[in-house]
């Protein structure tokens, strides 16, 4: 999560601890697969202590599911609603922040593979004459620029204005119910110039990404979340996966969000749970589980959704320079742990959830976990380290 603490992508998130952990450490296919049978905990048991060392660290709460040759390790840490002391459950259902980028993402190559576009085509092409101005320019910029995160636009985040309406203390608690609309937010973003020239180097921004959703649209000719559902969701029947819309609540079951809204008051949590889902349109936006999460990125690193092609597209990086041993490709990210596995990943945050979900080379081994409070970021990498570095070898 590459923010600073003004933004919804919370800094206490993987990426932007990952440079100093790496240093400082070792660092699907429907249900009815046979990898779906339940396996014993003992192979997980490193994992299961750093989630509870998460929630020790003051995570309001950890769901996790793995999956592995041996089967499927599902568990749970912590609560999921601090009014009721009600535990957090290991079947919930989340909002995955930024991991909305990778269902994005899939869905044009998808439509590359059938000619509907080109990575090289460029944003105006499709969204003719909407980004410009303050040296913006959808001419010079493409489809390849918008999914590695290389367009140099800026993050509609970073305003500083928009963040005190929409992202903290007040604001939020005053604006959460607000519908916005991909323009509003897009517009936020082109008051600003650009942070550097097309493809100079890789710097994440939401706004890339709602472009990204917004040529889903142009290109299939119908709303970015039915090409999603009927390209991903229902093939591979991802029954705990949903787009919101305007609604505001999480489909049960689910836990209550907690997040740190006021930065003079670090010990107030305010429960977030709910917010207009129109405020994520696009780039943060989907609702899933672990479950679901370990089944798309498995059938993705299978090959069971992209052509050959497509899917050497997507793992086709650049680097980012904020963390040693990382790169960019187009709607995930390869990583490098400190005892030498390298995983493919993605992760998300926002107000009140940080989820991430990774994976080995060949998918035959996964992760997927979230917090449901926005904070403690520095417990993520011990999780991964825990299931991939520590784990038995035979989970390797």
């Amino acid at each position: 999560m590459r923010t600073t603490t003004t933004r919804k992508r919370p800094a206490t998130g993987l990426v932007a601890l990952a440079a100093a952990a790496l240093t400082a450490t070792v660092l699907t296919h429907p249900a009815h697969a046979a990898g779906d049978t339940p396996t014993a905990a003992a192979g997980h048991l490193a994992t299961q202590r750093a989630m509870d060392a998460a929630v020790a660290a003051g995570v309001p709460g950890v769901t996790a599911e793995a999956r592995d040759a041996d089967g499927v390790w599902k568990s749970a840490s912590g609560v999921g609603d601090l009014a009721t002391g009600a535990p957090r459950g290991d079947n919930d259902r989340f909002r995955v922040g930024s991991i909305t980028n990778t269902f994005v993402a899939v869905v044009l190559l998808q439509m590359e593979a059938e000619r509907k576009l080109s990575l090289d085509d460029t944003v105006e092409r499709h969204l003719p004459g909407l980004v410009t101005g303050n040296g913006n320019d959808g001419s010079r910029i493409t489809v390849r620029q918008l999914l590695n995160h290389t367009s140099g636009l800026t993050d509609y985040l970073a305003d500083p204005a928009y963040v005190e309406t929409y992202v903290l203390g007040d604001g939020y608690l005053q604006h959460r119910y607000d519908t916005l609309t991909p323009e509003a937010r897009l517009r936020v973003a082109f008051s600003h110039a650009p942070q550097f020239e097309p493809g100079a180097r890789h710097a994440f921004s939401h706004t890339n990404d709602i472009l990204a959703a917004l040529i889903v649209e142009k290109a299939g000719g119908r709303a970015y979340e039915d090409e999603v559902r009927e390209r991903i969701i229902q093939p591979l029947r991802l029954e705990g996966t949903s787009h919101p819309g305007t609604s505001t609540g999480l489909p049960r079951p689910s836990s209550r969000d907690y997040a740190k809204l006021f930065a003079a008051q670090p010990d107030r949590i305010d429960d977030v749970t709910e917010v207009n889902g129109s405020q994520g349109w696009g780039d943060s936006d989907i609702i899933s589980s672990a479950k679901d999460l370990n089944r798309f990125y498995g059938a993705l690193l299978k090959g069971r959704l992209l052509p050959p092609r497509q899917l050497a597209k997507m793992k086709t990086t650049v680097a980012n320079p904020d963390v040693p041993g990382s790169s960019y490709g187009l709607g995930i990210e390869r990583l490098t742990l400190g005892c030498g596995t390298t995983l493919w990943y993605h992760d998300g945050g926002m107000l009140g959830s940080i989820s991430l979900v990774a994976m080995t080379e060949d998918g035959s081994h996964r992760l997927a976990y979230n917090y449901n409070g926005s904070w403690g970021g520095e417990t993520l990498v011990p999780i991964l380290d825990a299931e991939f570095c520590e784990a038995p070898a035979r989970t390797r």
